[in-house]
């Protein structure tokens, strides 16, 4: 068996604090990673009455360009198009949607946990 990169890694954890943070605020998480074969969604739940199709980014606290400034135009096509196969596969066409970003940075030196940031409506 291989071992997973560090960036896998950071990633997975990084998707399971954006579910988490999601469900302390209330969210009815739906299913994680959901893929067709022209895209996929990190994260897809319900705000309310809203199907939100959540992208995770997850970055060393040293970056500095936020991670949500990382889905750039060919990233956010891609989701649309995982999000309308969903809403194709689900008969969803009459629910609201939107796509929002959650940037999961690793803490800073000495604190624990993740610092989060949840763009709602990003594109």
């Amino acid at each position: 068996m291989t071992p997973q990169r560090p960036s896998k890694e950071l990633g997975d954890a990084a998707e399971a604090a954006a579910a988490k943070y999601l469900k302390s605020r209330g969210y009815t998480l739906l299913t994680r990673n959901f893929s067709t074969r022209g895209g996929e969604v990190d994260i897809i739940a319900v705000d309310g009455k809203t199907v939100c199709f959540v992208e995770v980014r997850a970055r060393s606290s040293g970056d500095f360009v936020p991670p949500y400034a990382t889905v750039g135009p060919k990233k956010q096509a891609r989701i649309r198009a995982a999000a309308a196969r969903y809403v194709e596969l689900k008969r969803l066409q009459n629910a609201l949607c939107r796509f929002d970003v959650i940037s999961v940075l690793s803490a800073s030196p000495g604190k624990l946990g993740w610092d989060i940031e949840h763009v709602r409506d990003a594109f």
